[in-house]
């Protein structure tokens, strides 16, 4: 009998520890089941914030007729598959350099630019090389961050929509990029773009500059053969100190006789 009393005492409080067992299982499940709800939700209401903000721009697009492909700065690079010649004119420390140089889609990846000049003479193999490396780097573009998107001013002639890049798609060499945001200027009689235009939000720090002002602005051609926009120039200032010294410098990029290869 005693036997019987001790072995029906010890299956209750198995029955017991069973009992607690799943009540603790069940409480850890649902537990990270609402944190797992929790955190979908906040996913879900930052997609539909980032969905909003650019829908309001593409709306805009969509009542004006305006290509929804220039949101892709991808769309605005210089292009891979023509060839076009290359002027770039730098000012910095009362010093002005110009290069001239030519692209060429046709020939081998890594001769693909040729330097022609630089201020009138041969290029040394210093200036081919370091104009060829730069010219990858700035081949390197970051998308654009959605939840950033703004209709800046809306007219009867132009459009202007502002967005900033996104910091985790911008380029080390480019990190500064994240503190600026662009703003799109749109032809509405011919609902093309006209230029983009890049001012930082705050100082930069550009190498071994400290950058109080960044003003980049690129004007774009479209090419209707092409059926996409070039950039034809570029005029990009910078307003820096060095070493406590104002250093001011100015580059102007023009691009022209883009021809299919």
């Amino acid at each position: 009998m005693k036997n019987t009393n001790a072995m029906t005492l010890a299956n209750s409080e198995v029955g017991t520890i069973g009992v607690a067992d799943y009540k603790q299982k069940k409480f850890e499940v649902e537990g990270r089941m609402i944190k797992t709800l929790l955190i979908l939700f906040i996913l879900v209401v930052s997609t539909l914030h980032v969905s909003a903000q650019k829908t309001v721009v593409l709306d805009a697009f969509s009542k004006h007729g305006i290509d929804a492909g220039i949101l892709s700065p991808a769309n605005l690079q210089e292009p891979d598959d023509y060839a076009f010649d290359f002027r770039q004119t730098t000012i910095a420390a009362n010093k002005t350099t110009v290069t001239i140089a030519k692209f060429d889609p046709s020939g081998p990846k890594e001769e693909q630019w040729t330097v022609i000049s630089v201020n009138g003479k041969s290029p040394s193999k210093g200036d081919i090389s370091s104009f060829r490396k730069n010219k990858v780097k700035e081949g390197a573009s970051g998308q654009a961050d959605d939840a950033s998107y703004k209709i800046e001013k809306e007219s009867a002639d132009y459009l202007v929509v502002s967005y900033k890049p996104n910091a985790t798609t911008v380029s080390k060499d480019a990190a500064f990029m994240k503190d600026c945001r662009l703003y799109m200027t749109i032809n509405l009689k011919s609902c093309k773009l006209e230029q983009v235009q890049a001012l930082n939000e705050k100082p930069l720090k550009i190498k071994i500059l400290n950058a109080e002002k960044l003003d980049l602005i690129t004007k774009y051609s479209h090419n209707d053969q092409a059926k996409r926009y070039f950039p034809i120039n570029e005029d990009l200032n910078i307003q820096a100190k060095f070493m406590g010294q104002a250093v001011n410098v100015q580059t102007v990029t023009e691009r022209s006789n883009f021809t299919k290869k």
